[in-house]
């Protein structure tokens, strides 16, 4: 036996609205989180001292770069 269903285009549209809705959130979520850690990882290295950063080789102008890499680049 085979079930027919039809959809009305209002129905349509809500899925389509809904499937948009979550794939932003996602999208936000994830931008969110990698925000978060290039933040987290920026200030861990700032507030290292010029010592502490020349024992791990990582010049003070490299903090950002280093920073980035971490979030965006994994």
């Amino acid at each position: 036996m085979a079930i027919l269903r039809s959809t009305t285009r209002a129905e349509v549209i809500l899925d389509a609205l809904r499937t948009f809705f979550h794939q932003t959130r996602d999208q936000l979520r994830s931008i969110l989180k990698r925000r978060k850690v290039y933040k987290s990882t920026f200030h861990e290295l700032a507030r290292l001292t010029d010592r502490e950063l020349a024992d791990l080789g990582i010049p003070r102008s490299n903090i950002r770069r280093l920073a980035w890499e971490a979030a965006y680049d994994a």
